[in-house]
């Protein structure tokens, strides 16, 4: 390797990156339903500064925007400036990667309604060149470029947040679709009985509407309302209720907290056993803070997984964690659009 080249794999390919001809950084933004992170970058995949802001306090795109530049200022300061900078990278929930617009965000309340051209905006408020991206499949880039599917060329990456995400890789390359919508497997309808759970989306029974982090606290919050079962849950009103207190609850061995991760667990197995029918992934790799509950969440999966899949699919498809859980594999994969060409 040349010692002004840096490699970065990104799709099928190896690009290189000559420091001679582009400049030193790019910006990686993980725009999430509850807080987004902008992240400099340098050649080696190193996070080198970052900060971030609340996405849901901002009521219209120009707001945010204007927040984001204004977050965005003291990391430029510390690199030199915007003439530092190659490309800005964002994932974005409902991100079209064609367009660089989000067309439709269930959860973010200033683009729920209508068609945000967030890149343009981004770049005529820096001057500096965006590309836009679905933030699952920005973390389907970064797990590719960096984290637990280097070398892989077929896997599926499940981001547990706010909603339920997911990126997908076939023969090494992200699939976009005929839109660049392609993939929105949280919104593949698990339960078609009237019982069905309401959906950010305005349809009934999606997978995200059970196995989003909100999902879980809303499952949480079903049992206690409908049983008088003795849990650690029960200390909290069950309004302020979030999935972080139904891990710490299971950690400790309460009942009810370990039957939420089996329900959880067991659709999100279920839900894997019918995606694995089109893309048969070497792997599932799951990102987000439903992770860190570790086997109480990963064993349900690939237990529900293994009883529902294609016998030709049984036993081959492995079930990890993301290998970026620490250092945001969605500002890293965010980033490597940030390289491409403008």
């Amino acid at each position: 390797m040349w010692e002004n080249e840096h490699y970065i794999n990104h799709n099928t390919f190896l690009f290189s990156i000559n420091m001679d001809k582009v400049k030193p950084y790019v910006i990686g933004v993980d725009l999430g339903g509850t807080n987004t992170v902008f992240g400099v970058v340098n050649a080696r995949g190193e996070v080198v500064a970052e900060n971030s802001i609340k996405t849901q306090q901002y009521k219209t795109a120009e707001t945010f925007v204007e927040a984001g530049v204004a977050c965005l200022k003291p990391l430029l300061e510390q690199i030199g400036g915007a003439d530092q900078v190659q490309g800005m990278g964002i994932g974005a929930p409902n991100g079209n990667y064609y367009n660089g617009t989000i067309e439709f965000a269930p959860n973010l309340p200033w683009a729920h309604d209508g068609i945000i051209p967030l890149a343009q905006m981004f770049n005529e408020a820096t001057g500096i060149p965006v590309k836009l991206t679905n933030d699952a499949n920005a973390a389907a880039m970064g797990e590719m470029a960096y984290g637990a599917a280097r070398g892989m060329k077929n896997f599926i990456v499940i981001t547990l947040g706010t909603g339920v995400g997911s990126g997908i890789v076939v023969n090494g390359q992200i699939v976009y679709g005929s839109d660049g919508f392609a993939g929105e497997l949280g919104h593949v309808i698990m339960d078609r009985t009237p019982k069905g759970r309401s959906c950010g989306c305005g349809r009934t029974g999606c997978l995200e509407a059970y196995c989003s982090a909100t999902g879980v606290a809303r499952t949480a919050r079903e049992i206690l309302a409908t049983t008088d079962r003795p849990s650690l849950l029960r200390e909290k009103p069950a309004e302020e209720l979030e999935s972080l207190d139904v891990s710490i609850a299971a950690g400790k061995g309460d009942e009810v907290a370990n039957e939420i991760f089996q329900f959880t667990g067991k659709m999100l197995g279920e839900a894997c056993a019918d995606f694995a029918a089109f893309s048969s992934p070497e792997a599932f790799i799951f990102f987000g803070g439903l992770c860190k509950a570790g086997d109480l969440i990963m064993k349900p999966i690939e237990e529900a997984y293994n009883k529902s899949v294609l016998k030709i699919f049984q036993g081959k498809a492995k079930f990890l964690v993301s290998g970026l859980m620490n250092a945001n594999a969605a500002v890293l994969g965010a980033s490597a659009l940030g390289w491409e060409e403008q």
